[in-house]
């Protein structure tokens, strides 16, 4: 459901097999990348205001 919640697939593409495991794992992979990313930021952020 995290594809379908970022807004890159419509709930529709699960149900009607558009999208397949595979698609569906890169995007939570991506998905996964970008939160360590913003996580990775925002602790880089914060080391550097002290």
């Amino acid at each position: 459901m995290r594809p379908v919640d970022a807004g890159y697939i419509p709930y529709t593409a699960l149900k009607d097999g558009t999208v397949d495991l595979a698609d569906i794992a890169r995007m939570n992979d991506w998905l996964d990348l970008k939160d360590d990313n913003a996580y990775r930021i925002a602790k880089w952020r914060e080391a550097r205001e002290r």
